[in-house]
Parts: structure tokens; C-alpha cells; sequence
């Protein structure tokens, strides 16, 4: 679809081939496209997504995402969500001082529409870089009143504690972001923290939530999307406010461990462990943490619903969990607790799975077969149920059609 060309209200920014504000264009497109009924009091609202000691991948995982999508929230597709004017530096159409802009306008209260920022990464102690002159990560740059005439660095941990206060949430993605992550690894040089540790147990945004985390390494695409979609709904008065965890987490997502929803989780019950990579057996002894770990990656996939880490044969490293990546390491090796439980497992399975073998034997034959002594398959003769197998069978079939009246099925 065409979208109209309109004078630009901004200084036109090299490398915008857009021509218009990232504002301008959302208003055009879902304006041209019919957008979505809404409810609620907002038509739009404005999303500052801050960088700080990241890698980036949290971006990549949310433009990735399918329910719903980055573009349905950017065009307003959604009923009832207002329309999201993402400010992002790698997705952004505008550059320089006209990106700069409405995040000055949100400091100063003059955006004339409420905000939500995001932080991706840690939030490095940026004290400690000043002292030497410089910083850890920034985000455009302003006069520098200590030197006149000079142009300084805004480091991204200024910005959250400028925006923090008039945002109607904010929420931290990623593990970096929701416990401070690799960068506040034991050793670290540069004293990184969560957002929740920077902004402290008392914050609340103006609409009474404290910081929202959505966790992971990166975290997966969808659960990010799904929440901010909930918490505009709210923002609307559309919708309530979502079901967080006592960590902040969105518990509708969070709520279960890997190992529960794991394709892999019945191999464990049956005491069959994997010993190599690529082993279809459970990942437990070659490392995986998939019992104690908070994650839907096994129930939702990667991205549009496919892949996962031990969907496609990688051990759970925790990832999503505060005591990550400290707790967890080092990574692809046994868990401790594995001795205990595996063994556990072992001994019962070593019960359980001749008993289902025998059963599965049983199953898979026609009573017609029985009865003619032919199978009538090309493919190859099913194994025949033992002497000991009928036994079994015969008390087992007893205790089946116990308490029923018809003795046939």
C-alpha cells in the first residue's frame, strides 16, 4: 500500500527514505488502512526503546514475532490497542535531533500522549566510567554544562531515570535488562544491574505498576509482544491489568517449567537420559536445568511457534532466571541435583518400561489376528505376546473391565 507523501513537520534526516516522521507514517498507514476500532481513551502511544549494555538479540527476537506482530502494533491493527510509535535507534526512520526529539518532549511533559519505554540490556554504573571520562552506552548527546560549548554523550542510564517517572510502564526485556544478566556476571568491570535494581523495589510508573520484566536470552519474540499488548489494553481501560509473578514476570507465561512442557519430558519418566548431543532422550545428565527453570520456549517455539531450545536438541542453561548466568554455570554439565532425581528415575523406569512394552505388544495386534493366527500386514510380523504376556493381560483385562456390565470392550 502507497502511502501519501505530506511535507515533513521535521528537518528531513539523511538516509530517511520515508520523507516523514515515524509518527507521521503510522498516522497515514493506519488512516489509509482502516484501523482497528478503539475503545479506550488513547489513539496512540509512544514507545521509547532504550539500549544499554546488550547485544541486540532481544531487537532481533521481537521483530521476529507473530502474535502479535511488531507491524500489527505499529499500524494499529489490533482492536482496542492504540496505535504504537515505536522510537527504536535501529528502526527508526528519522536520525539525529528529530529522533531525539520526542523523548525531550516526554521529559518535559509535552508529548501530548502517554509513553511506555522498554529497556533492553543491563544498566551499566555509569559513575564509574564519568570518573575516567567516558561512559558504558549513550543515546544522543546535549551541551555539556560543565564545558560550554562542548557537546556530551547521554548515557542510556540518564535517559531511563529521566523517562522513568512519567511512563505509564515500563518494562525491561531481556535477561540483561530483568536481572542484569552476562554483563553483571560475577567479575564484571562495570557494576551492571537490572532495571528493578537501578529503579528500586518503591518505583511505580504513573500508572501504579512497577517494572514489567520479560526475561530470556534472548527472550522469545511473542511474549514480549503478548505482554505489551496487555498492558495497552489496560492502559485503554479495555482490559485488566495482566497476572505478574512476584519477580514481575508475566505469570501466564512464566508460570511453568521448561521440563513440564518439554518433548522430551516423558524419556525422564521412564528413566532414559540422553549421552550425546543429538540423543532423542531427556537432556538432564548432559547439562540441562529444563526441572527448575521458568520458561515456555518448549510450548511455544522460538519463532512463530517452531524451534526452542530443547526442542531441537539444546540443554536448558537458565537463561530466563535471575541467578543466571552465575547459578547455572558451568554450562552442559550435569546438575547437581541430576544424581539424585536421575537415579530416581532409573530405578522406577527400570519397572516401568518393561510393563509398557508388554502392554504396547498387546495393543498393537487385531483381536482378528489372534483369533485366525494371521497377520496380515506385508510389512513385517508384529512380535507375538509371550506366554507371560497373555498372563499379564489376563489379570490386566480383568482389573480393566472391573465394575463395568459389558465384559467385550
Amino acid at each position: 500500500m502507497a502511502i501519501a507523501q505530506e511535507p515533513p513537520t521535521t528537518v528531513p534526516q539523511a538516509g530517511n527514505v520515508a520523507g516523514v516522521s515515524q509518527e507521521e507514517w503510522a498516522t497515514q498507514f493506519a488512516a489509509q488502512s482502516g484501523p482497528a476500532t478503539r475503545l479506550g481513551p488513547f489513539e496512540s502511544v509512544h514507545v521509547f526503546w532504550l539500549a544499554g549494555m546488550s547485544c541486540d538479540g532481544c531487537s532481533i527476537a521481537v521483530v521476529g514475532a507473530t502474535m502479535p506482530s511488531v507491524e500489527s502494533l505499529l499500524t494499529g491493527s489490533l482492536p482496542g490497542v492504540p496505535i504504537v510509535f515505536l522510537h527504536h535507534t535501529a528502526l527508526q526512520v528519522e536520525a539525529g535531533e528529530a529522533f531525539m526529539e520526542p523523548m525531550r518532549k516526554a521529559v518535559r511533559g509535552e508529548l501530548g500522549a502517554p509513553y511506555v519505554v522498554v529497556y533492553e540490556g543491563s544498566i551499566a554504573d555509569e559513575t564509574k566510567a564519568a570518573a575516567l571520562g567516558g561512559y558504558w552506552s549513550a543515546i544522543g548527546e546535549e551541551d555539556n554544562p560543565e564545558h560550554p560549548g562542548e557537546m556530551r554523550q547521554v548515557p542510556s542510564a540518564v535517559w531511563m531515570k529521566r523517562l522513568a517517572p512519567g511512563a505509564a510502564a515500563v518494562v525491561a526485556i531481556g535477561t540483561c535488562a530483568t536481572w542484569g544478566g552476562i554483563p553483571a556476571a560475577y567479575g564484571n568491570p562495570t557494576a551492571a544491574m537490572s532495571v528493578q535494581d537501578y529503579l528500586g523495589r518503591d518505583y511505580r510508573s504513573t500508572l501504579g505498576v512497577p517494572v514489567v520484566n520479560v526475561p530470556g536470552c534472548s527472550p522469545v519474540g511473542d511474549n514480549f509482544t503478548e505482554t505489551v499488548a496487555a498492558v495497552l489494553l489496560f492502559l485503554q481501560g479495555i482490559g485488566p491489568l495482566p497476572e505478574f509473578d512476584d519477580l514481575g514476570r508475566p505469570a501466564w507465561l512464566f508460570g511453568e517449567t521448561v521440563h513440564r512442557n518439554c518433548t522430551r519430558a516423558g524419556y525422564y519418566e521412564e528413566g532414559t537420559f540422553a549421552e550425546h548431543y543429538g540423543d532423542k532422550e531427556c537432556l538432564v545428565e548432559i547439562g540441562c536445568w529444563g526441572p527448575v527453570v521458568n520458561c515456555n520456549i518448549t510450548s511455544r517455539g522460538a519463532i512463530n511457534h517452531i524451534g526452542g531450545c530443547m526442542n531441537v536438541g539444546g540443554p536448558c542453561i537458565g537463561c530466563t532466571m535471575p541467578g543466571f548466568p552465575d547459578r547455572f554455570a558451568p554450562f552442559y554439565k550435569a546438575p547437581p541435583g541430576t544424581f539424585v532425581s536421575g537415579t530416581a528415575s532409573k530405578l522406577v523406569g527400570s519397572f516401568v518400561r518393561p510393563l509398557r512394552r508388554v502392554t504396547q505388544r498387546y495393543a498393537n495386534r487385531e483381536t482378528r489376528w489372534d483369533t485366525t493366527g494371521v497377520v496380515s500386514s506385508g510389512w513385517g510380523a508384529p512380535k507375538t505376546p509371550t506366554f507371560v504376556d497373555k498372563l499379564i493381560h489376563i489379570a490386566y483385562d480383568r482389573m480393566r473391565h472391573g465394575g463395568t456390565t459389558a465384559k467385550n470392550f
